[in-house]
């Protein structure tokens, strides 16, 4: 362990693939751009229609569930911290493959079938530490729109974040095959 070499990378969405082919675990991340918000409801939702409202291959995918309050016209971020992704991965290889994303950020991981999609579609999971959903907040420049809020309720809605310098992020499960979770698990 002592004597690795990590980086540290500030990215602006979309990110190439030949970028997402560079990160591996341990990495830092810090994105800016547009991220959409997605919990198992939204997954599910997306999953059965032809066509997702929105440019999804642009973005990236932020399993949350935020907390929002309405001010006038216009949505304020409250509280935007990660939500467990193990809970969307029935969901995720058919998902990354439909919308085309390259980009998950969740908290706790997920178990190791998923690996194989990440290494197919060239994608990787960055975890954001849970407890943080204040500071996540305050890296979010503002709220573009909100798809499904009357039909799933607000922390099932998918909300479209504007994020600059969001996180930092630690890349823990890469496109070549490497995953935290699995080393940690080898390691006991």
């Amino acid at each position: 362990m002592g004597g690795e070499i990590i980086s540290e990378y500030h990215l602006t969405l979309p990110i190439e693939s030949n970028i997402i082919k560079k990160l591996r675990i341990k990495d830092v991340l810090y994105i800016s751009g547009n991220l959409f918000t997605a919990r198992d409801e939204a997954h599910k939702l997306m999953l059965k229609i032809d066509k997702i409202p929105f440019e999804i291959s642009s973005m990236a995918l932020y399993h949350c569930g935020p907390l929002m309050k309405k001010n006038g016209d216009n949505w304020k971020v409250i509280s935007a911290g990660p939500t467990t992704s193990s809970r969307m991965e029935l969901y995720e290889e058919d998902f990354i493959k439909k919308s085309g994303i390259n980009l998950i950020i969740g908290k706790g991981g997920m178990f190791s079938d998923i690996q194989k999609s990440l290494q197919k579609y060239i994608c990787v999971y960055a975890s954001y530490t849970g407890g943080v959903g204040a500071l996540a907040a305050e890296k979010i420049e503002k709220v573009i729109d909100v798809f499904w809020l009357e039909k799933l309720g607000m922390p099932e809605a998918t909300w479209i974040l504007k994020v600059k310098e969001f996180g930092p992020l630690i890349v823990s499960m890469d496109s070549e095959g490497n995953s935290l979770y699995n080393n940690h698990n080898k390691n006991e």
